[in-house]
């Protein structure tokens, strides 16, 4: 019997002008660039979705409005300053 490994190496891999054509694609961890840039987009208006729904959740709490909220150029002065009225204190 002959082996096999000695007689294919002999010659070489007949490839075919009308196969494909493959060449090397790169990628990090199986995402290609081209997979990246159509899923881009989506996950950063849902990421923008999840930052609003955090800052509208936490807006309640004294020191998120204090320390975040207010420091929002042209909204923090207006819309952000919680101010008692007199006729609320009970004191």
């Amino acid at each position: 019997m002959f082996a096999t490994s000695i007689l294919r190496s002999a010659y070489p891999a007949y490839k075919s002008p009308y196969g494909p054509k493959y060449q090397y694609q790169p990628h990090i961890d199986g995402i290609t660039p081209k997979q990246l840039y159509r899923i881009l987009p989506t996950a950063a208006a849902w990421g923008g979705v999840a930052l609003f729904a955090v800052i509208y959740y936490a807006s309640g709490i004294p020191r998120v409005r204090k320390d975040v909220l207010q420091r929002v150029p042209y909204l923090g002065e207006k819309y952000f300053v919680n101010e008692i009225p007199a006729s609320d204190n009970p004191f």
